[in-house]
């Protein structure tokens, strides 16, 4: 199923390796200015959550066309931050999404699937 964002979340740093974090933070910001600039990503945003005693704290939503995501998702580097990601962040993990003009479609579905 198509997709236009990819919903990269975390709860937090894991203890002992917040440095680490905070250092691929910002590579991953720079990667993702570069994928942009280039055009394979259309836009992202960065969300941090207030404290509220759950288990994501961030994340991530990055918006593209669904080839574009698909092959971005395929590539050594993106594979390689995510790894990279999933040493030092805890409960990482990056999610297919859909966005505006793509939800009307993926209701639609839903809709379809309801019992009669």
């Amino acid at each position: 199923m198509s997709s236009n964002a990819l919903f990269f979340g975390w709860n937090r740093p894991v203890i002992g390796r917040e440095r680490m974090s905070a250092e691929h933070f910002g590579g991953f910001v720079q990667y993702l200015n570069g994928l942009q600039q280039k055009g394979t990503i259309s836009a992202y945003d960065i969300v941090f959550l207030n404290p509220h005693g759950g288990d994501m704290n961030g994340f991530f939503l990055i918006r593209g066309e669904p080839g574009q995501l698909n092959a971005l998702t395929a590539s050594a580097e993106w594979v390689g931050h995510v790894t990279r990601a999933m040493v030092h962040l805890d409960h990482a993990g990056v999610v297919p999404a859909v966005t505006g003009d793509m939800i009307q479609a993926r209701m639609d579905l839903w809709l379809q699937n309801l019992p009669a």
